[in-house]
């Protein structure tokens, strides 16, 4: 069964740092890239950072210097370490998986993705 489950959000002072998960079953990174988006209110959902199967990366500029991606093969699990949060930061950040979209997922990964889980975690900054 194919399966994505987001954790490790919540709310922190601006500054502060979470490290987001994202365990997945069903496929392994040799599938695709895996990554996450994030979406505020009002705002469109848009891509964070993504991860190949060697391990390559990729951020949106924004986040460069402060979020860092990694993935652990032997835990089916990606990481996104976020530090010197800002306020503009806060959003609920989903996982994505190419191997989700091969297996004929197509909405949007700003939103849960059904059977294949993916709910998402909400990270709130403050100041």
């Amino acid at each position: 069964e194919v399966q994505i489950v987001e954790s490790g959000g919540g709310s922190v002072q601006t500054g502060g740092s979470l490290r987001l998960s994202c365990t997945f079953s069903g496929f392994t990174l040799r599938e695709g890239n895996m990554g996450w988006y994030r979406q505020a209110p009002g705002n469109e959902c848009e891509m964070v950072s993504s991860i190949s199967f060697t391990g390559n990366p990729a951020y949106r500029d924004s986040v460069k210097g402060r979020f860092t991606i990694s993935q652990d093969n032997a835990k089916n699990t990606i990481y996104l370490q976020m530090n010197n949060l800002k306020s503009e930061d806060t959003a609920m950040y989903y996982c994505a998986a190419d191997a989700i979209r091969r297996r004929g997922f197509s909405g949007s990964w700003c939103a849960p993705k059904g059977d294949y889980g993916g709910k998402g975690t909400q990270v709130t900054v403050s100041s």
